[in-house]
């Protein structure tokens, strides 16, 4: 199999390595690129190109919903650590990629495989000087000294949780430790961020939909995991069935399930909302009808309208409609303007038709009878 063949083989194996929300940007590689280019964010919001490849799409684990379990009868294929260093070195010198993103299965045992992923990164550095974004995946169960290499060539690290929790792992990777294999990896990782060291942070990934969890087991293990090891970003990646697996005949999960998610997930990050303060059904799930900002606004109605010209910040923040930008803006005029109507509160980059029936605006009340719904990822 040549090169190209194999950059595509492997850059499909590597989609289900999520770079961005699924509600920002699809799940797929760029059409203009050789099947492995794929969209992502930068810290600053903006979408950047990334080779999201895998070094190997062999793998000892049979995990009942993956694409390349050891079971499944696909092409296989591997990149030796030079061969893919260069292709990237290649791909960047023709400004196609910005950055690697790069993942692999687990050929023999972990730390043999990290070894020549890590391999892959120092040749891109030393041999090729690229100075470019990398996000390496530490493969579940390997070693404290493979994260502290990996750590010193990388600008992100992350592991795959995949579930929620023990059971939930169990029930889909009956292989994998939560505990040993994964929580720890990420707690090594943790300790090594530092100057020059992971300046991207942190991530980790669930699968939603594949274990039977709930979203709350999804938002509490998400809030802890920002809580205890400081994860600059969740992913959440709906489970889509893969034929040849146990679970070829389970209904995908809905896109609408995983965007509530991120809402949830973005509100905690960026706004301080714990979990206690989102809302969910008598299963434990997220509504869909309404945005959880909304839902939470709505199931505190006592402590709403507030007055936009006394509130403090995170009290704004709680406004369907308000975000940090707002917030800010409100808070800066303070001793200086007073808002006074819908329109002022608009000027300052408010959604008025969201936050009119959560507020008073110099002691005036705007309600009407059904607030607007939130669509995007922010407010």
């Amino acid at each position: 199999m040549d090169n190209g063949a194999r950059l595509r083989l492997l850059g499909e194996g590597a989609q289900f390595d999520v770079s961005v929300p699924s509600t920002l940007a699809a799940q797929t590689a760029l059409s203009d690129g050789p099947g492995s280019i794929y969209e992502a964010l930068s810290a600053d919001g903006q979408k950047v190109r990334l080779l999201k490849v895998m070094l190997s799409n062999a793998c000892r684990h049979d995990c009942l919903y993956c694409a390349t379990r050891c079971s499944r009868d696909i092409p296989r294929a591997s990149f030796r650590p030079e061969e893919l260093a260069d292709l990237t070195a290649e791909l960047a010198r023709a400004e196609l990629i910005s950055g690697l993103f790069l993942s692999s299965g687990i050929v023999g045992d972990a730390d043999s495989t990290m070894a020549r992923m890590i391999e892959t990164v120092e040749i891109l550095r030393h041999k090729h000087s690229f100075r470019g974004y990398v996000h390496l995946k530490l493969l579940p169960g390997c070693s404290e000294a493979a994260v502290a290499t990996a750590a010193g060539l990388a600008d992100r690290l992350s592991v795959n949780l995949e579930a929620p929790g023990p059971q939930r792992l169990s029930a889909i990777c009956p292989a994998k430790s939560f505990e040993r294999d994964l929580v720890r990896t990420l707690r090594w990782a943790r300790d090594r961020i530092g100057p020059g060291h992971v300046r991207a942070g942190l991530a980790t990934q669930f699968v939603v939909g594949a274990a039977d969890e709930t979203d709350r087991e999804l938002v509490e293990m998400t809030w802890r995991l920002r809580a205890e090891l400081g994860l600059a970003r969740t992913y959440y990646s709906g489970f889509e069935p893969i034929p040849g697996t146990p679970l070829e005949d389970r209904e995908p999960t809905p896109l609408a399930r995983e965007h509530r998610l991120y809402q949830s997930e973005f509100l905690m990050r960026a706004y301080g909302f714990t979990p206690d303060e989102l809302v969910f059904d008598d299963g434990n799930m997220l509504p869909l009808d309404r945005d959880p900002k909304l839902e939470a606004a709505l199931a505190r109605g006592d402590e709403f309208p507030i007055e936009v010209n006394s509130a403090e910040e995170w009290e704004l923040l709680r406004v369907p409609g308000i975000g940090l930008t707002t917030a800010d803006r409100i808070l800066s005029l303070r001793g200086r303007h007073k808002l006074t109507s819908l329109r002022h509160l608009e000027m300052l980059g408010a959604r008025a038709d969201r936050a009119r029936n959560f507020v008073t605006i110099n002691g005036r009340f705007y309600p009407r009878e059904e607030p607007a719904q939130q669509l995007s990822m922010g407010l």
